[in-house]
């Protein structure tokens, strides 16, 4: 009795039919609103290629598809956009779907033939996760773009580099950049191979086992852009992968933008005063009037690192799941795929705006190089070279040369021949060839950065070609981008016109 009546008072509250009021609450109103947003659009390309497919392939006659189409033309978009959630229907398929009978009468239920909202689900998602990798893919070569620029810029700006947070070895601002953007070159290649991947239609799988009808999977590939087909029906259904290798590509972009982010704000202190951010990247704080907060890099990296978040979300719910047709990769997990490339598109836009206006302080970069102990490698190979040292042999005297500057309170520039003879006595027991000219030209930042001119080594020289070999690349990444967009947006504009000849010539 005790059951019947908690079960009676909860039937009260929530309702005796589907959907219940606290499951319409928490599900089903959030997802319909998510997919007014993102899945209207390509639910009704998914509802007009499959028209034209069945027309095509003798399903339906030509004056049914006529009164679909018709039906499916006369759709309120904008009142659908603007719907509330209100139980009526479980979702914006079967709203959708009804306004169609209305409109078309019972013929119109023959759209669903041969398909089913696995297969037109997993569709839209594909279509949906495609586009938005496109819009990031396009903002990050733009972002490669305007690194490129700035590394030209500053091929002769002589920096410090740093390892294990220690300074290391001159080097220059642009050879840093340049780093960036080879490291957002991957990125982006990784985002192209998760579009490739996701740019495979699922259409025609059906349920999981495709369909007894005469349908054409190819014709519904071609008509809806894309590039390739998933052609195991139970794989088409049930594969997430291209999920998670989105979220994967996504997750290390976010990663490695941010790491650069924690750069540009340790830069940002007095301390190092390294670079100026633009007043329109910077906050006054509200009591400290000389303060100028770089919060524009400060919220780079935490909604950096709130998009690795929501990447681990995605891939935490695809985590030991079934390989079927389960909810837990479907209407949940979707908006956090599409906030995490949203995030990240962002991210790319703030970081040009930033990185293109901020102010280098060249002469404080340089002072510090010059008062280092930066450039003594060189010197090292200058002695393996004119005094035919080992370089473990010349490592020591260097090594016993820094020792007494560092107590004379000196700095690398201000090293002298003697210093370097008595330190040579000590360890190979004579005086070192070494002139006074090579000593200064080895202690010299400028020398140090010309000479380490191999591949990939900060020299102007070997910069230049460099930036000039990443021009060709990034125009390579443009055009891929804009063929990819292309095939897309054709496809479905060329949808409606192939519906449109319908009324006039069925």
């Amino acid at each position: 009795m005790k059951f019947q009546a908690r079960q009676a008072r909860m039937y009260n509250q929530e309702g005796t039919s589907f959907p219940g009021k606290t499951y319409a609450k928490v599900v089903l109103e959030p997802a319909y609103e998510e997919a007014k947003a993102h899945l209207l659009a390509p639910m009704l390309a998914i509802n007009k290629a499959h028209l034209i497919m069945l027309k095509e392939q003798g399903l339906l006659s030509k004056e049914e598809a006529r009164q679909i189409a018709d039906a499916l033309q006369k759709l309120d978009i904008d009142a659908l956009r603007k719907s509330g959630y209100t139980g009526e229907y479980e979702d914006l398929f079967f709203q959708v779907e009804n306004q169609l009978l209305e409109q078309a009468g019972d013929i119109a239920g023959n759209l669903h033939l041969a398909r089913s909202r696995n297969d037109m689900g997993i569709c839209m998602y594909r279509m949906v996760l495609r586009e938005k990798l496109l819009a990031t893919y396009s903002t990050g070569v733009l972002l490669h773009e305007y690194l490129l620029q700035v590394a030209e810029e500053h091929i002769d700006t002589i920096m410090l580099g740093y390892t294990h947070t220690q300074q290391a070895q001159p080097t220059t601002l642009a050879h840093y950049v340049m780093a960036m953007a080879d490291s957002l070159e991957r990125d982006l290649r990784r985002i192209r191979s998760a579009y490739d991947n996701c740019n495979k239609s699922p259409m025609g799988a059906a349920a999981l086992t495709t369909s007894g009808f005469t349908i054409s999977r190819a014709h519904m590939q071609e008509l809806l852009g894309f590039d390739e087909m998933v052609e195991n029906s139970y794989d088409a259904i049930s594969g997430a992968d291209y999920l998670g290798e989105a979220m994967l590509a996504v997750q290390l972009a976010a990663i490695n933008l941010g790491r650069s982010v924690q750069d540009f704000l340790l830069w940002c202190t007095q301390e190092c005063n390294a670079v100026r951010v633009a007043d329109p990247y910077v906050q006054v704080s509200s009591i400290m009037p000389q303060k100028r907060n770089p919060v524009s890099l400060e919220h780079m990296r935490s909604l950096l690192s709130s998009c690795v978040g929501t990447t681990n979300t995605v891939l935490s719910m695809m985590h030991n799941t079934p390989f079927g047709d389960i909810v837990d990769t479907e209407d949940d997990m979707q908006p956090y795929v599409w906030k995490s490339l949203s995030i990240l598109d962002n991210m790319y836009h703030l970081l040009i705006a930033v990185i293109t206006t901020m102010q280098i302080n060249k002469e404080v970069l340089s002072a510090r190089v010059k008062g280092s102990f930066a450039t003594v490698t060189e010197l090292a190979d200058t002695l393996v070279r004119t005094d035919k040292l080992s370089f473990r042999t010349s490592h020591r005297i260097v090594s016993d040369v820094v020792q007494q500057a560092i107590k004379q309170k000196i700095t690398a520039d201000q090293i002298t021949l003697h210093m370097v003879n008595e330190a040579a006595q000590h360890v190979i027991h004579r005086e070192v060839v070494l002139t006074e000219a090579e000593l200064a030209e080895a202690l010299d930042p400028v020398h140090f950065v010309t000479i380490r001119s191999l591949p990939g080594g900060p020299s102007p020289r070997e910069m230049m070609r460099m930036i000039e070999t990443r021009k060709s690349t990034q125009e390579l990444m443009h055009n891929w981008w804009q063929t990819a967009a292309l095939r897309c947006q054709s496809a479905l504009s060329q949808l409606d016109e192939i519906l449109s000849t319908w009324s006039d010539n069925t």
